[in-house]
């Protein structure tokens, strides 16, 4: 089954300090439709059910009629309306593709954007040239330089390059440093989609055993600490108990953990690491992987995540597919920090 789009709206409040079973706002508040998901993913007796499928795709839509509405009520007051610049170095097909999706979703939202195309070869202090001028301009709102960037380049030289207030990629050294002491700030997009994705669902956090598969700076390490920090504080976190593991984290060792966790988050870039034999009973798996492989029944290449899907989707309570989890929902989490940037929420 999969969540539906119906009565998002109303996971608002602060989910993970909601107590009872299976953790469901919507369960206690009675929204209808929503309350028997949640409570049907985690039950452990009866009739057992397939996980709800959480659908990112259809999450993001109403995120972005959400953005829109912000940007035609702030355009309505005579701000100019929010614009979006984007930096693409090269070639690489993937990141031409992630740059028209998300200039395609700009455009949905009535947001500017623009794509500042560079060679392959571009030096780090043209990028820097760049990044110095659009910082300058009143009428960009955001800035965000499509990773990765060639070998020669310093990614993060060139991420602190953008000033603070406009790096919507949430990358700045500030923005990683106020998110790690709980402070607002813009937070990188796929870690805010992830938390966003459990604060809709209703999937409570408070108390819980969470897993973090992956220690990027960008991924890994920012949704361990919007998961793990306090909810008092004045970005509120989720409370929950966090375990970091990585790739190298011995496949028996990183089971024991997994196996205790009642959310896995997974963004390791290893096809199918985790198997419905890690996971306990209703747990929520939300699978951030992206990994390109051959369909050897397509004798195409295909997108697949880091979890066993169809395998663990029988045992999980909750979980996100890919395509169309965690991918939209970034896109859609990057909009809303570039709407942020252009009222001046944060700085």
């Amino acid at each position: 089954m999969t969540v539906p789009a119906r009565g998002f709206s109303l996971f608002r409040s602060h989910l993970g300090r909601v107590p009872g079973l299976g953790g469901s706002a919507a369960s206690l508040a009675g929204a209808p439709g929503a309350a028997g998901h949640a409570v049907r993913g985690f039950r452990s007796s009866g009739v057992r059910h397939d996980a709800v499928i959480i659908s990112g795709k259809e999450m993001a839509k109403q995120i972005q009629k959400e953005i829109q509405q912000g940007v035609e009520s702030w355009i309505s007051l005579g701000n100019r309306r929010p614009q979006l610049s984007i930096i693409l170095v090269g070639d690489d097909p993937s990141s031409h593709t992630y740059v028209r999706k998300k200039i395609r979703a700009a455009s949905a939202v009535g947001i500017y954007s623009e794509i500042i195309l560079r060679p392959k070869d571009v030096s780090q202090e043209e990028l820097l040239d760049i990044t110095d001028q659009l910082n300058m301009d009143p009428r960009v709102s955001g800035i965000l330089v499509q990773l990765p960037l060639p070998d020669h380049v310093d990614e993060r030289t060139v991420c602190n390059g953008i000033v603070p207030e406009k790096d919507v990629d949430g990358f700045h050294i500030i923005n990683i440093g106020r998110l790690c002491l709980d402070q607002h700030s813009l937070i990188p997009a796929t870690a805010s989609a992830v938390w966003e994705i459990i604060k809709r669902t209703g999937i409570e956090t408070f108390g819980k055993n969470v897993v973090v598969v992956g220690r990027s700076k960008n991924v890994g390490m920012p949704i361990a600490m919007l998961l793990h920090t306090d909810g008092d504080h004045e970005r509120p976190g989720g409370d929950a108990t966090v375990t970091i593991a990585h790739r190298y984290t011995p496949k028996e060792q990183l089971k024991i953990h997994t196996q205790l966790a009642d959310i896995i988050i997974v963004a390791a870039g290893i096809p199918k690491l985790i198997t419905s034999d890690m996971i306990k009973e209703g747990a929520a798996v939300i699978d951030v992987g992206i990994n390109y492989v051959h369909d050897p029944v397509t004798e195409k290449t295909k997108l697949v995540g880091d979890v066993d899907f169809e395998a663990v989707k029988k045992k999980a309570g909750f979980i996100t597919p890919v395509p169309g989890g965690v991918g939209p929902m970034t896109v859609a989490m990057l909009l809303k920090n570039t709407l942020q940037a252009a009222k001046k929420v944060i700085y």
